[in-house]
């Protein structure tokens, strides 16, 4: 009898432990505790930037283990959403937690359904009973875990984060994660708590980098988030968000967006693709 592939696993064997952790700067216990959680949630978002070049470039996006370590632990490079989450849940499974993955939409306090094109990770520490939301690969935080509870509220450094449960058709409660901004709360993305794989990650991905109506394959977007500030450069406008909400915001030429990435977004690209990137933003 044909037996049905059930795995939910990360590749974490796969994992180059010591080269990812040395990448994020994380040199506490090795063991799946909240403590630990908390410190490699914020050394990874703190560490490896958000970034979609191979997208906007028409390259492949590849999701396997061996390519995440040599793009982001190796290469100095970052990615979207799907690469953060597969890379941290392979870590995450190397420390002996419990992580499921689990579809985000995206709303941005648009008030619309969007597609589920957001990953996202629930997670158990072996010495907490609470569920966790691991949010790696947004790009703008938040530093550390939020709890999966309705009304829970966390701040990190100055960035305030709230979840809240809403009922949904058949029952099934939808969570929204907010954001504080500008003295109000912005719904930032919404989930519900369906168990995905890889496998199901692979479809949105291959939507995300490929699809026409997608903003990746448009224009360059990059990200870093610290405890202190936020950059994001979209195309050629850079904008630096701090905690109190304030920003500022400046246009670059073409001519330095390979120094804007390596000194301000840690992004090291090839001298190829820094020429295609570039012929893009004179063409923009």
């Amino acid at each position: 009898m044909m037996q049905t592939d059930r795995s939910h696993g990360w590749d974490g064997e796969l994992l180059d432990l010591d080269a990812y952790l040395a990448r994020i700067g994380y040199e506490g216990e090795r063991a799946p505790t909240l403590g630990a959680l908390r410190g490699l949630h914020r050394a990874h978002v703190t560490s490896i930037p958000f970034e979609n070049i191979a997208a906007v470039l028409g390259e492949q996006v590849a999701l396997d283990l061996p390519a995440l370590q040599e793009k982001l632990v190796h290469g100095r490079r970052g990615g979207y959403c799907y690469e953060h989450a597969l890379l941290f849940a392979a870590a995450l499974e190397r420390f002996g937690f419990e992580a499921t993955g689990v579809n985000g939409r995206v709303t941005l306090g648009a008030g619309k359904a969007n597609p589920p094109t957001h990953a996202l990770l629930a997670v158990r520490a072996a010495d907490d009973e609470r569920l966790w939301l691991c949010d790696v690969g947004f790009g703008s935080g938040p530093l550390e875990p939020v709890e999966i509870r309705d009304g829970a509220e966390a701040e990190f450094d100055g960035w305030r984060f709230r979840m809240e449960r809403r009922a949904g058709v058949f029952g099934v409660d939808e969570w929204w994660l907010h954001q504080r901004k500008e003295g109000r709360w912005e719904d930032r993305h919404t989930f519900v708590m369906t168990p995905v794989s890889p496998k199901d990650w692979l479809m949105g991905s291959h939507y995300v980098a490929t699809h026409p109506r997608s903003p990746f394959v448009r224009r360059l977007y990059a990200q870093t988030f610290g405890a202190a500030r936020h950059h994001t450069l979209d195309a050629t406008t850079w904008t630096t968000y701090l905690p109190d909400g304030s920003s500022t915001e400046r246009k670059i030429e073409a001519a330095e967006l390979g120094r804007v990435l390596a000194e301000e977004f840690r992004i090291v690209a090839d001298a190829a693709s820094l020429a295609r990137l570039r012929d893009g933003l004179d063409s923009a």
